[in-house]
């Protein structure tokens, strides 16, 4: 079994494939330096294997390498919940 987490900027989501199947993603808008998660996908029956989760930290991770001074937006109540869980991470939050 092969996964691959993608950030696939043109269609402004963080995807997991497993095997070449879409497993889990997460999608974002960009409004200046504001990254906003608009909704977190996991295919219903993948769902309880933690692949949310893969995906949301891959994304945080990649924004704090590579968009340093931007402020993330969790409108998605899994992204939410994820900070919730990850307070290490609230200096990443919007105020």
């Amino acid at each position: 079994m092969s996964s691959e987490l993608i950030h696939d900027t043109d269609a402004h989501r963080y995807v997991l494939k497993i095997d070449g199947k879409l497993v889990s993603a997460a999608d974002y808008t960009v409004n200046g330096d504001r990254i906003s998660f608009t909704h977190t996908f996991t295919d219903p029956r993948q769902r309880g294997a933690g692949f949310a989760a893969q995906v949301v930290d891959f994304a945080i991770d990649d924004i704090e390498r590579n968009a340093p001074d931007a402020k993330v937006v969790p409108m998605c109540w899994y992204v939410a919940k994820w900070f919730d869980q990850h307070p290490e991470k609230s200096g990443l939050l919007a105020a």
